[in-house]
Formats: structure tokens, C-alpha cells, sequence
């Protein structure tokens, strides 16, 4: 029975296969009205063209071609057919040159997403480079947090996302790519904190500039308060880590930001980091994509540079 259902298979693909060659005969032949010129173009015999339009002209159950003493003239039937082949085949060359563009990056879309600090500090670099490389594909990149880049992947929207790391959904890949340190910084309104280590009692006394509650950030720093007894509430929240950062060098309060995203601050003096009795845990941060899908040529290239930058 298996044996049966195979050689079907190969049957009707063997048909479909011998059926498109007689159209693209067929296409020769009418555009150029000669059967010896048609097989000179395909680079096949006479007598291969005279049988291939026998066999579609008794398929179709029409007559396709008149012919003449020196050549062959479409019939009515046959310039009927020929509108639909000559489109047919002008939308499959199209569709074979837009493949080899893909394949050599002049053409298609990069789509993803990331978190503000993530765009600047970590994709800028990679996006850069790929921007130059492949002038010719888009960009389309999409700015919001973990679950919103998770979600968009899901919606189709995004290709890749940057998210931090751990993420728990079974619907999604996501591979790590690098551990960043988190820290509270202040400015010069609360400089004198910095010069040694603060108890988790002392930090929260101090007014707490925090991202949204939505955020993994935000997650991370309460549970990190948590595990210590602590429960506060920020003081100012803003979706904005550069908001954030900006307050705190005003002197609002302590700005809890990835200490690599502020790091010229902290070296030209303009921010100061708070060092905390109780070490906060480093996080790590994920490319992620689909689960069981394949990534688009330009992806997997965008991918190879991000890793390597």
C-alpha cells in the first residue's frame, strides 16, 4: 500500500513537472512562431517542441496553433492561454530574482524590537554596521519592553527581539547573549552616599526614581527588595531609563539603571554610584525568537553581528 501511494506521488509530481515544461514551450513557440526557432531557444530538439504542444493541445481539448508553411500562428484558444502563460511566467521569474535578492541582502526587511536602553547601548553598534553592509534592506525596529517584544513576536510583527532573560514562555527561543551588572546611581545632591556601602535600610530612605511597574527592571528590583524585607514604592516612575537617569544627576533621588548604560556618566563625575551592602545579582539578556522557526536569511546575519560586536 505505502509502495502504491509513493509511486502516486511521484506520478503526479512527474505530470505537474512535464505539464509546466509544455507551458513554457508553448510560450516560446507563440512568441517567436516557429517551432525550430522555439527548440533553438530552449536548447532542445523540433521534434520535443512539435511533441510537447500535441500533448497540451490534447490535454486542453483545443487547437493551439495554426500551422503554416514557415512558421506557426496563434489561435484564438491559443492567445486566450497565452495572456494567463506569459504573466504566469513573468510572476515566477519575479518571484525567483526576488529570492536571489533575499539571498544577497540588496533587498527585504529587518524587524525588530527592543527597549530603549537596549536600541541605544547594544543594538545602535550591531545596526550601525548592518546598515551600512546592506544599505538595501529596511529596517523597521520597534521600541517596548520584554512582554511586549514577546507578545509582537508571537503577533509576527517582530523577527527578533531583546529581552531580558529569565522569560518564561514556551512559545518563544531565546538565546543568551550577555550579562549586564544593575546598580543605583545619584548625583551630586547625594554624592556623599557613595563613599561606602549602604545598607538596604539606608537605600530606602532615599527617594527611588524606577521604571514602570510593567517592566522586567522594575520586577527585578522589587524582588530584590523583597528578599531583604523591603517593601517601597518609587517615588518618581517613568517609562524612560535616560528620564531616570537624567532626574537622578538633577538630584531627585537614586536612579536604579545597568551600570554599563551609565557608564561615561560615572566616569565623567557626573553620576555616582551607590555600593550596596547586599550585591545585586547580575542579569542577562536574550535574543529571542520563535520557537520552531527558521530565521530569515537577513536575521541570521543580523544575529552573527550582533554576537560578534
Amino acid at each position: 500500500m505505502k509502495s502504491q501511494y509513493f509511486n502516486h506521488v511521484i506520478e503526479v509530481f512527474y505530470i505537474k513537472t512535464v505539464t509546466m515544461e509544455w507551458y513554457r514551450i508553448f510560450l516560446y513557440t507563440a512568441k517567436l512562431g516557429n517551432l525550430t526557432k522555439a527548440a533553438q531557444a530552449l536548447h532542445i530538439t523540433q521534434p520535443s517542441v512539435s511533441y510537447a504542444i500535441k500533448q497540451l493541445e490534447e490535454t486542453l481539448g483545443v487547437k493551439l496553433f495554426d500551422r503554416l508553411s514557415k512558421g506557426v500562428n496563434l489561435t484564438s484558444e491559443g492567445r486566450a492561454l497565452f495572456e494567463y502563460v506569459e504573466q504566469s511566467f513573468a510572476l515566477l521569474d519575479a518571484g525567483e530574482k526576488r529570492i536571489q535578492s533575499l539571498r544577497r541582502l540588496t533587498a527585504g526587511e529587518l524587524r525588530i524590537g527592543a527597549s530603549g536602553p537596549f536600541i541605544r547601548h547594544l543594538l545602535l553598534p550591531a545596526l550601525d554596521q548592518f546598515h551600512a553592509d546592506y544599505p538595501g534592506v529596511r529596517i523597521r525596529l520597534s521600541q517596548g519592553k520584554t512582554a511586549d517584544i514577546g507578545k509582537r513576536l508571537k503577533d509576527g510583527q517582530i523577527e527578533l527581539g531583546l529581552v531580558h532573560l529569565p522569560v518564561d514562555d514556551p512559545g518563544l527561543e531565546v538565546k543568551p547573549l550577555l550579562d549586564i551588572q544593575d546598580c543605583f546611581v545619584v548625583g551630586n545632591a547625594y554624592r556623599a552616599l557613595s563613599g561606602q556601602p549602604i545598607t538596604t535600610g539606608q537605600l530606602a530612605e532615599i527617594p527611588l526614581l524606577l521604571l514602570s511597574s510593567e517592566s522586567s527592571t522594575r520586577l527585578f528590583v522589587e524582588q530584590w527588595l523583597h528578599a531583604q524585607g523591603y517593601k517601597v514604592e518609587a517615588d518618581i516612575e517613568l517609562n524612560s531609563m535616560e528620564m531616570l537617569v537624567e532626574l537622578a544627576r538633577r538630584g531627585y533621588g537614586t536612579a536604579f539603571v545597568t551600570r554599563s548604560f551609565v557608564q561615561q556618566e560615572l566616569d565623567a563625575g557626573q553620576l555616582f554610584e551607590l555600593q550596596t551592602v547586599e550585591p545585586i545579582p547580575p542579569r542577562a539578556v536574550g535574543i529571542a525568537m520563535l520557537r520552531e522557526h527558521s530565521p530569515s536569511l537577513i536575521a541570521a546575519r543580523f544575529m552573527e553581528l550582533l554576537t560578534a560586536s
